[in-house]
């Protein structure tokens, strides 16, 4: 794809999205997400590391919403306490609360965050509101209860919803404004998911991206966020035009795409394709 190419692509889509998303990415070419916060030596998917990534500036904050024992929506990404505390073993669906904000989930990652707790979706929510948008990894919960905090807090509209086939097709049900984003397959299977829900955006992974699925969804006015490999990995999903990146790594990806960004401009000028001898 040449840098002429992909900068029109982008600039179309960002225009068709402009209702949902919260304008051009700010650090150029690519909306940059942090996946589970900025987590590196912070417990991840804590306040403290959704503010770090809205301190870096990242476009996108991934958050994974489950429901407790007693009703409550917080935010961690595996359906069981095992990996993150010593307190206690299960699935967080068995815990109140309470007793999950009653364990220690930082003190695994420093002495420091001793006192860090499993945040509520609420508080998540807060702490966003207004500084950066919402990629929401829809675990187990009810989907209205999140639909209405998300409207209560004005992230409807700009929030990217990552769920199976189900959820999505309730969601679409439920809620007019908020915005899908199916896990793209290939060939026929991505046709199928293309007309079915009708999305703005997809979601991919390194190992399952291609750029004839880049270029089909783009061909449709999709944009495409993609789950990195790791840094290695940047360059090749810079070059196949993906409009979004997922990544563990977020303030090298910022500059990364800064770098990138540059170097495609200045292609551009000069009227030949980024990373070309």
């Amino acid at each position: 794809m040449t840098v002429l190419t992909l900068l029109v692509t982008l600039a179309a889509a960002a225009g068709q999205l402009a209702d949902p998303f919260p304008g051009p990415p700010r650090h150029g070419l690519v909306y940059v997400i942090a996946h589970r916060g900025v987590h590196d030596g912070i417990p991840e998917n804590t306040v403290a590391a959704y503010k770090k990534a809205i301190e870096l500036g990242v476009d996108y904050v991934e958050i994974d919403v489950r429901e407790t024992k007693d009703g409550q929506l917080v935010s961690v990404h595996n359906a069981t306490v095992d990996a993150y505390t010593e307190d206690a073993k299960g699935p967080v669906k068995d815990f109140t609360l309470a007793e999950l904000q009653a364990m220690d989930i930082g003190s695994r990652v420093g002495d420091e965050w001793k006192d860090e707790r499993i945040p509520t979706v609420d508080a998540i929510l807060e702490a966003c509101s207004g500084n950066v948008s919402i990629y929401l990894d829809f675990k187990q919960a009810p989907l209205e209860e999140v639909v209405d905090k998300l409207r209560a807090k004005g992230l409807a509209e700009s929030t990217v919803w990552y769920a199976g086939g189900g959820p999505l097709r309730a969601l679409n049900k439920v809620c007019p404004e908020c915005h899908p984003m199916p896990e793209a397959g290939s060939g026929e299977n991505l046709d199928r998911l293309l007309q079915l829900h009708r999305p703005r955006v997809v979601a991919s992974t390194w190992g399952a991206a291609t750029r004839e699925m880049v270029d089909r969804c783009h061909a449709e006015g999709v944009l495409v966020f993609v789950d990195d490999g790791g840094p290695d990995t940047w360059q090749t999903l810079f070059e196949w035009g993906v409009d979004g990146i997922q990544t563990d790594h977020a303030a090298e990806l910022i500059e990364a795409v800064k770098a990138y960004t540059a170097s495609a401009k200045k292609e551009e000028d000069s009227g030949g394709v980024a990373g070309a001898p």
